[in-house]
This record gives structure tokens, sequence and C-alpha cells, in this order.
């Protein structure tokens, strides 16, 4: 598209002809980073977006209670330490960020003043440097202020390796971070940013600041946020309850609209929205696309409530493991420094991709709720690959494995060189990854490929906890069914999980998002490449490349984009469903009647 043709559907949202979403999007397709398209509308004369609540209140509180399901429970309330989506999303009823991705994948302030842009001064013309400026009068729960230098701690905790953030790598192209003032930030990155949003949830310098570093699981207050957000926190039983009060000096005027809220953790997916929909107990079920879609269609019969949905990048894949789950080196399993004993085959690798029954997944467990897809990248379409394509074919995968010996033993399992091709294949609990699996598990067995099945309780396998063997970062089996979210509309995020400098490992306390153990030179390539490419043109293809690399490598199956959906009392109003950010994200601005 052309300079001139963009300028003409600038013209065109601003006399009222296109629609803010429609211009977005559109330019996302062709590429552009989102911080860039956040600086193309009010560039060009168009009102930043704002919130869009169902009506002004006229004073804070008066909603009563507000009950909310998180059957995936929370385990910890650090957003800086949270490697799970649960624990980040309830992190997010108390934490806020500078800037938030609306559903129409722009950003709007939240802790900012304003969002930066090269038109406000905010991004520099060579891309190498932020100005954040604060928005005034925030304070935490305890009273203290809101300052810079609460901005520029996040960025030396997280930083700190230390620490043990899975943030890490957001900062990886930061030189420094300095307070200007006690209201303006200045972040200077070592080379130019396309995607120079690296901030995320803000915690309190006053308060984590004697935890920095090694000490960064011992903060009381990893389980006592102290925050902006419009909710205070009251109690929290980890796995369990989560009970928060009203914030009486919230930032925004007469916000937020509930007096108290409880989040119940544990269960499952259809109880949980089945609480929402059909009985009318709770107000809101996160996460219930987890739930087949015909029973999320009878559970809506019940009139109490909607089944919101809304597709960004999330994708459903199955991992290899790259390194040895059943050896341990230096109190390590899955150590980067074994190597699987058969999944490196490229046979197997391919036969295993082959065994995915996508069409029967589409049709019997996902329905609305899913996309089956041969690629990791998805969304925005510009960076969708058309050079993959998935196949289902029990007899090719059996071709490849005998060209490749390995043999069929007298109970129908594949052999070579004493390694019999058993594999364990771990989920966490709920019914479409376990049908998933089931149905690959059926398949593979007509390859001569045993599968054991295991599924893990969710609040367990998504946990933060370093301690814990179970986490899917710790990945002690041969292959893990998971989704990722990619969060804002951009795959840079998302693609970094399969760098070198991210693989999970016992220094980092597991918490780093590269499981497979996988480290190629030539993706590390792309991706710095990609980092620094100002041409959204080049820079959408360097991630068509990365996807290509990592699904033809095999070390990853990609199965469907999955949408984020949740279930929503009919009494709810002011609900922004968003599938670039968490649940929570404007919560401030829920209302309900009656």
């Amino acid at each position: 598209m052309s300079e001139h043709e963009i300028r003409a559907l600038l013209g065109d949202v601003k006399v009222g002809h296109l629609s803010r979403r429609s211009f977005v999007r559109a330019m996302i397709g062709l590429g552009l980073g989102a911080p860039a398209v956040s600086q193309m509308l009010p560039a060009a004369g168009v009102a930043q977006a704002q919130s869009r609540p169902s009506f002004t209140p006229s004073k804070r509180g008066g909603g009563g209670h507000f009950k909310a399901l998180w059957w995936d429970a929370p385990m910890l309330l650090n957003p800086l330490l949270a490697v799970g989506l649960k624990d980040g999303n309830a992190a997010r009823l108390f934490y806020e960020p500078l800037v938030s991705f609306d559903s129409d994948g722009q950003m709007v302030p939240v802790l900012a003043q304003e969002v930066p842009s090269v038109q406000n001064g905010g991004v520099s013309k060579d891309g190498t440097v932020v100005t954040w400026r604060l928005k005034q009068g925030v304070q935490w729960h305890d009273g203290k202020p809101f300052t810079a230098q609460d901005v520029v701690f996040n960025w030396e905790y997280t930083a700190d390796p230390a620490t043990g953030s899975p943030n890490l790598g957001t900062y990886r192209n930061v030189k420094q971070i300095e307070a200007l003032d006690s209201h303006t930030v200045k972040v200077v990155f070592t080379q130019p940013a396309p995607y120079w949003n690296v901030t995320t949830l803000i915690i309190p310098r006053h308060i984590f600041e004697p935890y920095r570093g090694a000490r960064s699981r011992e903060a009381p207050n990893n389980l006592k946020p102290v925050g902006t957000g419009p909710y205070r926190f009251v109690s929290f039983k980890p796995g369990d309850l989560l009970k928060a009060e009203l914030n009486p000096a919230y930032h925004v005027a007469n916000r937020p609209f509930f007096d108290t809220l409880e989040v119940k953790g544990g269960g499952d997916a259809v109880s949980a929205a089945r609480a929402v929909l059909q009985t009318g107990e709770y107000d809101y079920a996160a996460e219930v696309g987890n739930v087949e879609d015909d029973v999320l269609r009878r559970l809506e019969t019940g009139a109490k409530g909607r089944v919101a949905i809304a597709f960004g990048g999330r994708i459903t894949h199955v991992q290899l493991n790259q390194s040895d789950p059943w050896t341990e080196v230096e109190g390590e399993r899955s150590s980067a420094k074994t190597v699987h004993p058969f999944l490196t085959d490229p046979a197997v690798r391919g036969a295993l991709a082959l065994l995915v029954d996508r069409a029967s997944i589409q049709e019997q467990i996902l329905g609305r709720v899913g996309q089956v897809t041969g690629n990791f990248i998805n969304a925005p379409e510009r960076f969708r690959s058309q050079n993959i394509r998935w196949e289902f074919s029990i007899d090719r995968a059996n071709q490849l494995l005998d060209l490749a010996g390995w043999k069929r033993g007298t109970d129908g399992i594949r052999a070579r060189d004493g390694k019999r091709l058993k594999v364990l294949f771990q989920t966490a609990t709920n019914a479409i990854a376990q049908k998933m699996q089931a149905v690959t598990k059926q398949a593979a067995a007509k390859a001569g490929i045993e599968m054991e099945l295991k599924a893990v309780v969710a609040s367990s396998f998504f946990s933060s906890d370093p301690a814990n063997p179970d986490t899917y970062t710790h990945f002690y089996s041969d292959l893990q069914l998971i989704t990722y979210v990619m969060g804002p509309p951009d795959p840079e995020r998302l693609m970094r999980v399969f760098t070198s400098w991210e693989v999970a490992t016992k220094g980092n306390n597991w918490q780093r998002y590269n499981v497979w153990r996988w480290r190629n030179d030539e993706y590390d390539r792309l991706y710095r490449s990609a980092e620094t490419e100002m041409d959204p043109v080049k820079r959408a293809a360097l991630f068509i490349r990365m996807n290509d690399l990592v699904v033809q490598s095999g070390v990853v199956i990609p199965i469907a984009l999955r949408a984020k959906a949740a279930a929503i009392s009919s009494r709810l109003r002011g609900i922004e469903h968003n599938p670039y950010d968490v649940d929570f994200w404007n919560l401030a601005f829920w209302t309900r009647e009656g």
C-alpha cells in the first residue's frame, strides 16, 4: 500500500467514513508494529482512543460484590515472576501498565499520560529513544506516590538475572532507563526498536527493592500486592480464593464500580462456565475456551449469560523436548547439556507431525473456539506464512519411520539401536487438551509409537514455583501440549521463546520460555534482525522465515489458533473482550445492571 493510499485511509477515519478498528487492523495486517500504528492516528489529527464505558457514573462504588471464577487458580501475585496467564491476570487486579492494548490492537494510556509518538516527542525519529510522561496524582495502595523511580526500578528488578524474572528478555536491547524528573522516564535502546513498548505491569520500588535479585522469591508482597489499580488487596489463599476491595484513591474519577470482589480458583472450565451461563451464581468466568463448543452452546441456552470469543495470536501446539527428561545432570532433568534419545531424529519429528488429525480436532472438539493451522504465527495476517501445509497421514508416518530404520517389535512398538519409541505426553487438565491428546495417541499407535498420557492440574502445570517439577517450563516429559498467548498484536514477544537466550534451566529457576531447550544459530540471527528492522515489509518477512524454520524443523507442531473465550453474565456492562490483554485489563470500567 502506497503512502498516498494510507493517507487517504487516515482521512476516511478522520471524517468517520472508516472506523478506527478497521484502519488499525489494516495497518497491522500490512506488517506495521502496533506501536507504530498507534502513532499514525494522532499524527493525522484523530483523537486518541479511550476506554468506552457503557455509562458515566456519578460516584465511585455502589456496585456491591463482584464474583469471578478462574478455574486455573492463581498461585502468585507478582506479575514480574509469573510464567502463567492465571497469575498475570490475577495480578492485573492490583497492578497496572503504562499502556494497554485495546481490542482494536491500539495502545491506550493507563499510568502514562499519553502514548509516546514521534509527533508528541515521545519517540525519537531513529527509534532508539522513548520518553514516557507519567500520569500525575497516582498513588500506590499504601498512599505512597507513583513516580518515575518506580518505572526505573522495574527495569532494574527485571533485568537482574538473579531475580529470575521470565520478562528478562523484554529488556535485552535496553541500554538505560532513567528518570528525567518525578514523572518523566527516558528509555534508551542499544539499537532501533520497532517494538519499543518494553514495560509490563509496574510494581512499587519502596516495597520490592529489598528483594531485588536472589531474594526475589522471599518478598512477602509476592502474595500481598500493593499496586495502583482499581482494587486493593484483602486476602489470598493460593490455588483457592482471592479477595479485594475498592481503591478509594483510584486515579480515574468515579471508578471502580464494585465495592468488593472475589476470584475463586480451582474446579474445571465446564463448571466455571455453568456457574455463569446456567446458574448465574457468578458474574464472570475466564478461559472457558477449554470447553468443547457444543457444551458451551448448550450452557448458553440457560440465558443467564453469553460466551465472548475473540481471536488474537494464541496458538495450541505440541512441543517436542530436545533435551533428555529421563537423565539428570547436576541435579537437573531436561538439562540443556543433554540430547533427547530420539526426538532429535528428523524422521521421528516428521512422523509425529503427520499424526495430528487436525480435521477431526476442528470438527469434533473445537468448533467456534479454534481454527486449525500449521503455522505458529497466525496473526496479524501479514505475518502468516503461506509456505506451510499440514497433512494427516498415518501411511506417510509409517514410511518415514521405516526408511529411518525404526523397526516394529513383537508388541508393535518401533525401536532402533535399543531405543523404543515410547513417549510421555503431558498437558494441563482440561477437556479439550486431553481429547487432543487422545486423538493423537490413537494415530500414533497405528504408526508404532506408544504414548503414555499425563494430565497435570492446571494450577501446578502453569505454576511459577521453581520447586514444582510438574510445571511446563521444567518439561519433564517427552511431549507436551500447551497454548501460548501472543499478547500484543505483534509477534516479537511470541517468537522470542525459540531464541537460545530464552532456554529454561535450573540456573534461571526455569523462568524462561524456551522449554524445548532448542538452539539454532540461524533462528537467533533472524530474530536479532527483526528486533531492529524498521521496514515493516522486511520485518514481516523475517518473522515468516522464523515461523517456517521452527515448524519445518519439527520441534513444534502447531495445531490450532485458539480463541480467548469468557463466560459473561448478561447483567455485566462495560466489558471490552480483548484478545491482546488479560481479562481484567479494563475492570475499572465494568458495571452491572439490576
